[in-house]
Formats: structure tokens, C-alpha cells, sequence
């Protein structure tokens, strides 16, 4: 596995500073403004903004279904307005504080040891090395988060059968069913 310091330096040599130009916030191509966020994050937003779940989350878009004839999906991203972040207003982030894994480290990723670049116009820009080794963190906090998402998930799998009358999302704190999301508070584990 690369050290942090590695990836620092990869980070670095690459080059990155954002230069708001909003990109990754509006639809340039199938989904590319598609952001995934866990519930936790959902909750800071809705204490952030004073918004509801289903101001905040839309269910993820792609749909499974099973040979029982359930109908779900598995987790939850922002909710998008026509061609942009519901949360992206005149070349801002409106909840920059409390923006999700995904804003804080765009455009890079890790899959698991490989450091992942996505096409960005800031990309190529001179970073220090400090800079360089808070994305490096922000990267390692997001994919354990990630991990421990993804397990969690995997437990209500094994603990829940899916209803096969509603269409449901399955995230780290249960199963909802869409049509009883409650609208004006935050869905119960």
C-alpha cells in the first residue's frame, strides 16, 4: 500500500485547486453530477439547512429487482434540479460546511490503494504540499467511511427481508419505503 505521504505527492504532482466553475455540479454527461451520500450526511444537511430528508435525498437511481419481485435500491444521493446540484446557486455550493465525502475530494478517489482521477478543470494547478496532504486525508476518512457504509448495508441485507408490495432503499440504517418517508422528518432506524 502507498503511504500517505505517496499519495500526498502524487496529489501534489498532479496538481489540483478548484477554480469554481461548477462542472461537477450540473450534468455534463449521464450522471456526472450524481452524488452519493450516506445517511449521516443527509442528517447533517437537514441540520445544516433545516431542510427534510426528501429536500435533501432522492433515492439512488438505479433500481434492483430480485426473483421475489421486490423492487429497491441501495443507498440515497443529492437531489438534482433540471441540469444541477439542488444545492449549487449561482456558481456556489450552497452547503460548502457540510458538503459530502464525494465534493470534498473531487475530483480524486481512491479504490482501494489506486488513486483515481476524475476530469476536472482545476486539475494542473500548483498545490502545496500541505494542501496536498489534507485531500490525501479527506480521501482515507472517505473511504473508511465508505467501508463501514457498505458493511452496514451488508448487515441489513442479512438481517431484513425486502418487501416486495413497495418500492423500498436500503441504506446503513434499515429498509424505507419510499411512499412512507414521513416529509417532515428524518426517516426512522
Amino acid at each position: 500500500m502507498l503511504s500517505i505521504e505517496d499519495l500526498a505527492e502524487k496529489i501534489q504532482s498532479i496538481g489540483f485547486r478548484c477554480v469554481r466553475c461548477g462542472t461537477c455540479c450540473r450534468h455534463v454527461s449521464p450522471d456526472s453530477n450524481l452524488v452519493l451520500v450516506s445517511p449521516d450526511e443527509i442528517k447533517a444537511i437537514i441540520s445544516a439547512t433545516g431542510l427534510t430528508w426528501d429536500k435533501v435525498a432522492e433515492p439512488y437511481p438505479e433500481t434492483i429487482d430480485d426473483h421475489h419481485g421486490a423492487r429497491f435500491t441501495i443507498g440515497w444521493c443529492l437531489r438534482r434540479n433540471n441540469d444541477h446540484c439542488r444545492f449549487f446557486h449561482d456558481g456556489a455550493c450552497t452547503i460548502y460546511q457540510n458538503r459530502p465525502w464525494i465534493c470534498q475530494t473531487y475530483p480524486f478517489m481512491l479504490d482501494e490503494e489506486r488513486l483515481v482521477v476524475s476530469p476536472c478543470e482545476g486539475l494542473g494547478h500548483t498545490m502545496s504540499e500541505e494542501d496536498a496532504l489534507i485531500i490525501i486525508s479527506k480521501l482515507l476518512e472517505r473511504q473508511t467511511a465508505e467501508k463501514e457504509e457498505e458493511e452496514r448495508v451488508r448487515q441489513v441485507l442479512k438481517r431484513n427481508q425486502i418487501s416486495t408490495k413497495r418500492f423500498v432503499v436500503i441504506d446503513s440504517e434499515g429498509i424505507k419505503e419510499i411512499d412512507s418517508l414521513d416529509r417532515n422528518t428524518i426517516p426512522a432506524k
